[in-house]
């Protein structure tokens, strides 16, 4: 049975813990967080570069901070990894990175130990779960990167992903906006898949409550103009950008 890769809290630990969900339809619903290390894509704004942008990886991030891989990944066992989150107490779980879903072998092993809990996946859209790992999922939150990111097209939307997420009902939409010309990326994204619109979120990029506030003051109309919900980043006005949180 393979290790799963975790990412590492301020203490070395692994960066499994409990808090309440800051983003997207679930916001404010008490949770256990399991954060894996690694992803396939880069964004140059990313808040948690420390799950791939490590020593000798050239691809750009605003900050220019690169990390060490030994102290920030940490091989957890699927056994060790649902003993922790069973520990936490709670009833939902949302697994989240990096992205996921690039180590659906490992996640299968975990989640069949932990039968009884409801299970909520983050994800960038360009991959797609396991049947083992699928059957157990009871909401998608799915992130497709627009082009502000920095990722190529081809790499960050892919048609078939998007075609197949679109369609399925535990699916919800989460575009990070940077500025007002983004929204026009996503209508036409929303156009060319067929997104219903209450299933889509959009969300101010941002790391600070302070910047999160000066952006959805030119947001929250946008959202109302085209019938978009609006996701809020909790998390950040009750803790700050910290790990584990």
């Amino acid at each position: 049975m393979a290790d799963l890769i975790l990412a590492t809290d301020d203490t070395g630990a692994p960066e499994i813990f409990a808090s309440l969900q800051g983003e997207g339809p679930s916001a404010g619903t008490p949770v256990a967080f399991i954060r894996l290390s690694r992803c396939n894509l880069a964004c140059t704004w990313c808040d948690t570069a420390y799950t791939w942008h490590f020593e000798g990886d050239n691809r750009p991030h605003r900050d220019g901070v690169t990390f060490d891989r030994k102290a920030n990944q940490v091989a957890v066992s699927p056994e060790k990894a649902a003993a922790k989150i069973a520990s936490l107490g709670q009833k939902r779980l949302v697994i989240t990175g990096g992205e996921p879903l690039m180590q659906c072998g490992p996640l299968a092993d975990m989640l069949a130990i932990l039968p009884d809990i409801e299970v909520e996946i983050e994800t960038n859209g360009t991959t797609k779960a396991s049947s083992h790992v699928d059957i157990r999922v009871d909401q998608y939150n799915v992130s497709p990167k627009l082009a502000h990111s920095g990722n190529p097209a081809e790499l960050a939307l892919i048609d078939e992903r998007l075609d197949f997420y679109a369609v399925d009902p535990r699916a919800y939409f989460k575009f990070v906006i940077a500025s007002p010309a983004d929204v026009e990326e996503v209508l036409a994204l929303q156009k060319r898949y067929g997104i219903l619109p209450e299933r889509l979120f959009l969300m101010a990029e941002g790391t600070s409550s302070e910047a999160l506030r000066e952006k959805q003051q030119w947001l929250s109309p946008l959202c109302l103009k085209h019938g978009f919900r609006m996701s809020d980043r909790m998390h950040i006005h009750l803790y700050g950008d910290e790990r584990g949180t």
